[in-house]
């Protein structure tokens, strides 16, 4: 399952290289859209809001269309942490994070504004697939925790990073399957 992030939509070029590199090892992809989009405004709903429609829809398939399956949440930017904050909550195997938003730009000096605490939180194996040149800020590799730098910045929409964003949730992705 991957959501989107804060100011785009599930049509964003790394979510879709994640869901071809995954479609490419025969594993399912939902892509989920938060309320907010869905209602055609463009300002993110509070965390709590995001984390609420997020666990919801993924209860829904569970009981639904997933029933038993194991499932890898994600996303990109704040879809990303949407992904770290539930992971627990929904049963995450595993999650993907593209972009992930370290810090707000020009605030990575400032540790009240560090988001790296959601990222720490998740227990599972972790992917965060990160521009070069994000303003957002790199984080660092911690346990159970692997970070690609790629080329780019926080977009990761050029063709260089996308294939870059594409190869790395491959490799993770066989390794998880492996480890199954």
């Amino acid at each position: 399952m991957l959501g989107h992030g804060a100011g785009g939509g599930i049509g964003a070029p790394d979510l879709v290289a994640v869901m071809g590199a995954a479609r490419s090892l025969e594993i399912s992809v939902g892509l989920v859209e938060q309320p907010y989009r869905v209602a055609g405004r463009r300002t993110p709903a509070p965390a709590r809001q995001l984390d609420a429609a997020w666990t919801a829809v993924l209860a829904q398939l569970r009981d639904d269309a997933l029933g038993g399956v194991s499932v890898i949440a994600g996303g990109r930017s704040s879809g990303a942490r949407v992904a770290c904050r539930t992971a627990a909550e929904v049963g995450a195997l595993a999650v993907i994070c593209l972009a992930f938003p370290l810090h707000p730009p020009g605030r990575g000096d400032d540790p009240a504004k560090s988001r790296l605490p959601e990222l720490d939180a998740v227990s599972v194996p972790t992917l965060v697939v990160q521009g070069q040149n994000d303003p957002f800020g790199m984080p660092p590799d911690g346990p159970g925790r692997t970070v690609v730098h790629v080329p780019g910045d926080h977009a990761l929409r050029s063709s260089t990073a996308v294939a870059a964003v594409a190869a790395a949730a491959s490799a993770w992705l066989v390794a998880r399957l492996a480890d199954r």
